[in-house]
């Protein structure tokens, strides 16, 4: 694992970064909001605990196993693949609240219309290929069954950050209507 700020932990943070741009003040989108918020950080946390167990638990069971020789071969062997177990768990939960916010903030997205509504689809359709991937590999591991909902997800994300990027670039900044803001 390198040093650094991984792919998914940025993720995260951009999902914490959109909750404070959508800026919902009230009602559905409120709550909404706030949800998905919770759910990146927990998602977030997670991501963290899934490095701990890959990154260090998982290879330090593998090198124990590898460097084994004998009886205790076996034993290395089934602790490894305890961890291994472990983090298909882990990686389970992280994509299961990443799956929410996702759909959470695609639903704010949508109720607030301060970005075309299809943004906050397209966000709400990769939130459930991200449940998808949370139940297969909570079911069956990192298994091949997996490749279609990581794939949509993947497409789905970039199609609608990208999106969203452009509409944010094109966007005219707010002005002040106030006389006493234009100087009069």
């Amino acid at each position: 694992m390198s040093a650094a700020f991984e792919p998914s932990a940025r993720r995260e943070s951009g999902l914490v970064a959109l909750f404070f741009a959508l800026d919902a003040r009230d009602g559905d989108p409120l709550w909404l909001n706030r949800f998905g918020l919770v759910s990146a950080v927990v998602a977030l946390a997670l991501y963290g605990a899934l490095q701990a167990v890959d990154g260090v638990a998982l290879k330090q069971a593998v090198d124990a196993w590898a460097s084994a020789s004998g009886a205790q071969k076996a034993t290395y062997f089934a602790a490894a693949e305890a961890v291994r177990w472990l983090e298909w768990g882990v990686r389970s939960y992280q994509s299961f609240m990443l799956g929410l916010a996702f759909i959470f903030f695609g639903s704010v997205v949508i109720r607030t219309r301060r970005v075309s509504p299809l943004i906050g689809y397209l966000m709400g359709l990769s939130g459930l290929a991200y449940l998808a991937q949370g139940w297969i590999i909570g079911s069956s591991g990192f298994s091949a069954a997996n490749s279609i909902p990581t794939l949509a997800g993947i497409v789905l994300i970039a199609v609608w950050s990208i999106w969203l990027l452009l509409t944010a670039f094109r966007k005219e900044p707010a002005h002040p209507t106030s006389k006493a803001a234009a100087g009069v």
